[in-house]
């Protein structure tokens, strides 16, 4: 019966054992602008933040020159 040569460490075994595998991240379109962002974040397109198809906050113009 084959031996290994040396001790495989419990990490190493742990890593070769585990299931948990990496998810894509869950990105939906908005309906009003088309644009592809994450569930439950708002996300900021032409200077103006939207949340849920809506606009949010718009980009003032003090905040562009700093």
């Amino acid at each position: 019966m084959a031996h290994p040569k040396r001790r495989q460490s419990t990490t190493r075994r742990d890593k070769r054992r585990t299931h948990y595998k990496i998810e894509a991240p869950q990105i939906a379109v908005d309906k009003a602008t088309g644009e592809a962002h994450l569930y439950h974040r708002a996300y900021w397109l032409d200077g103006k933040m939207y949340y849920r198809g809506k606009v949010v906050m718009e980009k003032n113009q003090s905040e562009e020159v700093e």
